[in-house]
């Protein structure tokens, strides 16, 4: 175990764990910390703590001292410096004819370096620009190109919700998200409506797909056969949030299709999570979802 507190770079961004030593840290403190890219300042996101050493990036590096008045003001003239270097930046850019938008720049605590990220279609040769930024900034300069997700996420903004984006509040890493989540939880195709603003699609579709799948293990699918108080039939709809099955009975083909609730209905082989991992269908020909497949 050691005794850790987190540290935010930017808003949003992932926590990092630091060694406080003996220095009073709390949350929300500006800390003076080294990290690889040299004397950087941030702000204190987890008070002090003790973490397995497994879970701790090696090497852990120590809290030079809490950030100080003079700290703050540093801060702020890197600050205004970005602002201004980022159009400088932009327009060298478009004077070399680069096919790039300049994102945002990061200027180092220490002065001694400027970072500038952006953002284009393919490779961008900018060995050129980076010379020519050398020379108007006199400090060391790195280029880094990044996806549409991580632009959100510098830039921020307004989901379709209204509210700000998750990427740049919260969500300290991006998480996998694939089409397939948005047909499990029977969402609307269409890529306007399950895309955020980055074009990608939105990240809150993770966020309950954990309750889709385990509701899609204890509901029958459609197509499968169930057997109902009212007999057997085959599954035409399900809904999977109110737990409701659509069934057209063998005995009735031509009427509509009853509404029953899962619980009810007795699944055959095949139709639920249990017997799709492998469980046999009883004797009798079915099994109770409460009593086989453990209820809701």
């Amino acid at each position: 175990m050691s005794i850790v507190i987190g540290v935010r770079f930017k808003r949003g961004s992932k926590s990092y764990y630091f060694d406080p030593g003996k220095h009073d840290i709390g949350i929300g403190d500006g800390v003076i910390v080294e990290t690889s890219r040299g004397i950087e300042y941030g702000v204190c996101s987890m008070e002090r703590r003790d973490v397995p050493d497994p879970q701790i990036v090696q090497p852990l590096r120590p809290v030079v001292r809490a950030a100080t008045a003079h700290d703050m003001e540093t801060v702020a003239s890197r600050r205004e410096k970005e602002r201004g270097a980022l159009a400088v930046c932009q327009q060298k850019a478009d004077t070399h004819g680069l096919e790039m938008r300049v994102v945002d720049c990061e200027h180092t605590f220490d002065g001694a370096k400027l970072l500038f990220f952006f953002t284009a279609d393919g490779r961008v040769d900018f060995r050129e620009l980076v010379k020519d930024l050398a020379s108007e900034f006199h400090t060391r300069i790195e280029l880094r190109q990044i996806g549409v997700r991580d632009e959100a996420k510098m830039l921020g903004g307004l989901g379709i919700c209204g509210k700000p984006f998750c990427c740049a509040t919260f969500l300290e890493e991006f998480r996998p998200v694939s089409i397939k989540m948005a047909k499990e939880q029977n969402l609307s195709l269409n890529p306007v409506k399950i895309s955020g603003t980055c074009g990608r699609l939105m990240c809150c579709l993770t966020y309950e797909q954990a309750a889709y799948e385990d509701l899609q293990r204890t509901t029958p699918q459609v197509d499968s056969v169930v057997e109902t108080p009212a007999g057997r039939g085959t599954v035409m709809d399900v809904n999977l949030l109110r737990g409701q099955v659509k069934v057209r009975l063998d005995s009735q083909p031509d009427a509509p299709p009853k509404l029953f609730d899962k619980c009810d209905l007795m699944f055959q082989h095949g139709a639920c999570g249990g017997c799709r991992s492998g469980r046999r269908k009883p004797k009798n020909g079915g099994a109770r979802h409460d009593d086989t497949h453990g209820g809701l």
